[in-house]
């Protein structure tokens, strides 16, 4: 008899979540009526905006103590009383953090390049991809030439971004959180330019990085990083506000970074709900495959084993130790 697991929200963090935030539970297989399917979890998506949601702050609804983890995940069936379902069916859905899940609506997984994994479906070719598109393509629009710069470089959202910015023809710097990071994305993601943000002179090592100033900004952390940048815009610069991970751990607001430069270099700054731009997701997992096999984008990806992996390695997410997209293996794909 198959057994059942969740990951619930022990409580409320008042900072970023840690391990001892969350509980793993057993729990009843869900039973099924017309119209439902059974899905087994194989891969369950981490991402930044879970901080957000724990704290109920977020566009997708919050997160109480006792309740269920949300998130994405990649998923198989195992019984389906689903007329466009049958047994085996690859889903998309949104389970949760649990084993089993009883669903009624999914998005079977769309066919696969050759060499890359379905999980890609959680990361580059799914809502973080997006999100870099939207922002990169339809917000920042870098023009060939111009300066690109990208916070949180090495994630699933800035690396993509990056690479989409490079592909349109910019000059891309990333922003990242150590040596290692930066060689990656200046080696494997063909960044012109990284800046670690960790060192004490990072801000003199993005000045240099960026003579001419930046021109197109796409902001995943907000705080300290985006004050500094502001100091750097070129006339007429685009800034793109996708994450605030700084804001998301501090236990109090943030103050707000000086305004003035947005100002004087005419620059106009747009807030980036991936929501609002699922319009571009047939166009961006045709594009993205492309440049995946033509060797034009790459994608780092990093898994963690077992349902209760989960909790530390959000813990490791929200505190900006993770190296690529973070994937939790639930079950064997």
């Amino acid at each position: 008899m198959k057994q059942n697991q969740e990951v619930v929200l022990l409580r409320q963090p008042e900072t970023r979540p840690i391990a001892a935030d969350f509980e793993l539970r057993n729990a009843d297989m869900p039973s099924l009526g017309d119209g439902e399917m059974l899905v087994e979890t194989l891969y369950l998506s981490l991402d930044p905006y879970m901080g957000t949601a724990i704290k109920g702050k977020h566009l997708s609804g919050g997160v109480g103590a006792g309740d269920v983890m949300p998130g994405e995940t990649i998923a198989r069936v195992v019984e389906s009383l689903h007329p466009d379902f049958t047994t085996g069916d690859l889903v998309l859905t949104r389970s949760g953090w649990r084993r089993y899940a009883r669903a009624t609506t999914a998005d079977k997984l769309p066919s696969l390049p050759d060499g890359v994994p379905a999980s890609a479906y959680l990361g580059v070719l799914g809502m973080p991809g997006l999100t870099a598109w939207a922002g990169t393509v339809r917000l920042a629009q870098p023009l060939p030439g111009q300066t690109f710069v990208v916070s949180a470089a090495s994630g699933a959202v800035g690396s993509a971004a990056g690479q989409i910015a490079k592909n349109m023809g910019a000059r891309v710097v990333g922003i990242a959180g150590s040596a290692e990071k930066c060689a990656y994305v200046r080696d494997r993601f063909g960044f012109d330019a990284c800046v670690d943000y960790k060192q004490a002179n990072w801000r003199d090592a993005l000045a240099a990085a960026c003579p001419d100033g930046i021109d197109a900004y796409f902001d995943n952390v907000g705080g300290t990083i985006l004050e500094g940048v502001l100091l750097r815009l070129a006339l007429g610069a685009r800034i793109v506000l996708c994450g605030m991970m700084q804001q998301y751990v501090s236990a109090t607001p943030l103050p707000g970074p000086a305004l003035g430069p947005i100002i004087g270099k005419r620059a106009t700054m747009k807030g980036l709900v991936v929501y609002d731009h699922a319009d571009l997701l047939p166009t961006w997992r045709r594009v993205g495959a492309e440049w995946i096999q033509t060797g034009r984008l790459y994608f780092k990806e990093e898994r963690v084993t077992g349902l209760d992996a989960a909790p530390a390695a959000l813990e490791r997410l929200m505190a900006g130790g993770n190296f690529g997209k973070l994937v939790v293996e639930v079950a064997p794909g």
